[in-house]
């Protein structure tokens, strides 16, 4: 029975697919809530249903879109869980094409124009979009003018962003149920999912616009402090306490300044997964040498661990480079580096010396920019360099101590 396959808000939007006449339906919404499991699904439905179309038509090689982030997510979300759900082996020509149930596939990434030349002219009888809001709106464009086969729809995936997205405001909010379906998901509308794993989300999710977008599916902005877990009589420890930590790791985070504050930070890592802020240099007006040589005595004194630096001044991690230090680009995804941190918070496994003088002074300062969805550009200088640290070191790997 389709409902051992689909939640009841599934059931509902694939009922609706298949027996409506739409041109996009967008399902959006809180991760983990079945939006891609559904399109997917859908996806193959609308290969079959093209077809026999395009056939009609007298058309034999009828073209379709597929379109993620880049190709390596297409094949993460769409591909690979297609693969083992059903065992479709997919097989790519040169211009990264596939065919599959007499349609042509088309793959590439909307998250660049560079593609766009690949899908130019082309007359599709329809398109996948995973990820949309990662989409440049140029694309996107591209993308619905290409839908121009007999019968062609869209389908559309993605998490809440800036409720000024293009998407939210040109798709989304003129969405009448009929020629435009947008069907928005919470998390506790994926009731596969256990009321434990789900309690423990709500319990581990920051508070504030990560909840919001993440439990509630709803297009927030940021609010207010970045940070609005972070408590001052939970977090800070006194260095008597850090003294009895058993630390496995250490990493450094580094964003370059010099009319505003230039910061290094240090984090230790314990062997029950907690991070700890032990130091923090910070300094206005500083060149190159001076943060050469805190960074060399640093490493001399906690080993040859990761420096991961700020890419904006690539001539700076050169020159760490070449004096032999362990310089590496920062992962500078900004929200999910800001999300990582804040769900450390929130579960208390960030804690920050309490002798820190420039940390102190950003913790509450540090706000959303309710117009950019990001935070404001002061007060994030340390901050800036603890998200480097966290989120490159578990995207990237680092070094411990541990044999």
């Amino acid at each position: 029975m389709l409902s051992d396959l689909y939640t009841p808000k599934q059931l509902d939007t694939f009922r609706f697919a298949v027996n409506n006449d739409y041109f996009m339906l967008i399902n959006h919404g809180a991760k983990r809530t079945g939006k891609t499991v559904l399109d997917n699904d859908l996806f193959l439905y609308e290969l079959r249903r093209i077809k026999k179309i395009a056939a009609a038509q007298g058309v034999e090689n009828p073209q379709y879109i597929l379109a993620g982030a880049d190709l390596g997510a297409l094949n993460r979300n769409v591909l690979i869980e297609l693969s083992n759900k059903y065992g479709i082996e997919f097989h790519f020509d040169k211009f990264n094409r596939f065919k599959l149930f007499g349609v042509q596939v088309c793959c590439f990434g909307h998250s660049k124009i560079n593609d766009l030349g690949r899908i130019r002219g082309m007359t599709a009888y329809g398109a996948y979009i995973n990820e949309g809001t990662m989409a440049k709106q140029e694309v996107f464009d591209e993308i619905k003018s290409r839908c121009s086969g007999n019968g062609a729809r869209m389908l559309i995936d993605t998490n809440p962003d800036n409720p000024e997205h293009w998407l939210k405001k040109d798709f989304i909010d003129k969405a009448d149920g009929k020629t435009i379906k947008a069907v928005q998901y919470r998390l506790d509308d994926n009731t596969f999912l256990s009321e434990r794993y789900k309690q423990n989300m709500k319990e581990t999710t920051p508070s504030g616009m990560f909840y919001d977008r993440n439990i509630n599916g709803m297009w927030v902005m940021g609010e207010g402090a970045v940070y609005r877990d972070f408590n001052a009589k939970i977090h800070y420890i006194s260095r008597e306490e850090l003294q009895k930590v058993n630390f496995v790791k250490y990493i450094a985070g580094v964003d370059w300044g010099y009319e505003h504050f230039g910061a290094i930070v240090l984090l230790g890592k314990d062997d029950k997964g907690c991070y700890y802020l032990i130091k923090e240099i910070a300094r206005q007006y500083e060149e190159i040498d001076f943060w050469l040589e805190q960074a060399q005595a640093i490493k001399a004194e906690y080993g040859n661990i990761p420096f991961y630096c700020d890419s904006a001044r690539p001539e700076y991690v050169k020159k760490f480079k070449q004096n032999g230090l362990r310089a590496i680009n920062a992962n500078k995804a900004v929200l999910s580096g800001i999300e990582r941190v804040a769900q450390l918070y929130k579960q208390d496994k960030l804690r920050i010396a309490d002798d820190v003088d420039r940390f102190r002074d950003e913790i509450y300062m540090y706000v959303w920019n309710e117009k950019t969805g990001e935070p404001v550009k002061q007060f994030d200088d340390v901050q800036d360099a603890i998200q480097y640290a966290i989120y490159t070191d578990e995207n990237h790997g680092g070094i411990s101590i541990l044999k």
